[in-house]
């Protein structure tokens, strides 16, 4: 059977919003990134066959295919295609998916997968409300009659789904606090140790990400009023806005063997699954538990798990279904800490979750995050 490899993976600092990354333009944030990585792994990028690339809100500086724009600013071959991929938050996962889907078919040998976002100049929801006059919380969906057939008229957002996922999973607002705390401890712990060294390629001066919060307490926490009237989510609760990009190299054995690259993991099993709508951000257990069936692995198997912070409750939901060991998830802290830039999210997180395996010198890591629509992504990969 064929094998797809990961080869490279890079990301740069993600900016907060109105940070130093802010005025980036989208194209030259995901250029500096190929650039990064395409001289780390010394490929020849007129060997490359594809460029996937994920983004959310594809309108302005982010429209035009972006993945293709990125690729021509980094001054490389015209002749190397590039398309651009929106499954929500977890488009560059998917990016992931489709490059090694590729490799493992045997279409194509060497191809670039990442993300891109800067959320500073293109607002979050841009793209579900743009010339339609709906509300961010209505949705594209709003008019359509198969949709209110189904679903009714119901108020559909991930601050909703949120708190859904608190409400029936029994999760406290001080268990969530904790948890956040907890998020910017382990990422202020992984930058003044240098874990984020090796990954990230510094931009406009940026060497490290701007989100974790040095000073915030439980007690800070605590004074933020809720998102929602009687709700348990506050803004310290979920991810950051952010700035960011990410790629990696995934190749063939074919490739590997043609231009003497280095593989340093391999794609075990990739897989996405969909749930409720409007719960929309449980996916990821479900998900979860299909992937582990598929791959033939129980969650104790697995060493390091990345599961985006969308928001507290996300990932504490996840870990009270799957039984994972509190300690091997999201050890470096996550996007409540981190941010949350999009569209280049699952690159990132891909890109983190590689350099924790072969920091610690583990086997098995798994990546899952929830995404617009009730969906969620899965990716297991081996360290080789």
């Amino acid at each position: 059977m064929s094998e797809a490899f990961i080869i490279e993976a890079v990301r740069s600092p993600v900016g907060k919003r109105g940070g130093a990354l802010s005025a980036v333009h989208p194209a030259d944030l995901g250029a500096h990134v190929l650039t990064a990585l395409i001289d780390c792994s010394g490929a020849d990028p007129a060997a490359v066959d594809d460029v996937v690339f994920g983004c959310v809100d594809t309108i302005g500086p982010q429209a035009g295919d972006i993945a293709r724009t990125c690729w021509l600013a980094a001054g490389f071959p015209e002749e190397v295609p590039g398309v651009t991929v929106d499954r929500q938050c977890g488009s560059s996962q998917q990016a992931v998916h489709f490059a090694a889907q590729a490799v493992l078919s045997g279409t194509a040998d060497l191809v670039v997968a990442g993300g891109v976002q800067n959320m500073s100049q293109i607002p979050i929801g841009s793209a579900m409300t743009a010339g339609v006059g709906l509300g961010f919380a209505e949705g594209p969906f709003a008019g359509s009659e198969g949709w209110r057939r189904r679903y009714g008229t119901q108020v559909v957002s991930q601050f909703r789904g949120a708190e859904m996922i608190a409400e029936q999973w029994g999760i406290t607002r001080d268990a969530m606090e904790e948890f956040a705390l907890a998020s910017h401890q382990r990422a202020i712990r992984a930058i003044d140790s240098g874990r984020f060294d090796r990954e990230i390629v510094p931009l406009s001066d940026v060497t490290a990400d701007e989100g974790p919060r040095r000073t915030t307490t439980r007690e800070a926490m605590a004074g933020l009023p809720p998102l929602a009237e009687g709700g348990r989510l506050t803004a310290a609760l979920a991810a950051q806005i952010s700035d960011g990009a990410a790629a990696l190299l995934i190749a063939s054995e074919r490739a590997v063997r043609k231009h003497g690259l280095t593989p340093r993991a391999r794609i075990h099993h990739l897989s996405a699954r969909g749930e409720d709508p409007v719960r929309m951000l449980s996916a990821p257990i479900p998900a979860t538990a299909h992937a582990l069936r598929r791959a033939g692995l129980r969650i104790d198997d697995v060493d390091v798990a990345e599961v985006n912070e969308a928001f507290a409750p996300v990932v504490l939901a996840w870990i009270k279904d799957t039984g994972a060991d509190p300690a091997r998830v999201n050890p470096n802290g996550g996007a409540i800490a981190l941010g949350h830039p999009l569209g280049a999210t699952g690159a990132r997180l891909m890109t983190t979750l590689l350099h924790e395996l072969e920091r610690t010198g583990a086997r098995f890591g798994l990546q899952t995050m929830c995404e617009g629509g009730g969906q969620a992504n899965v990716t297991i990969i081996e360290r080789i």
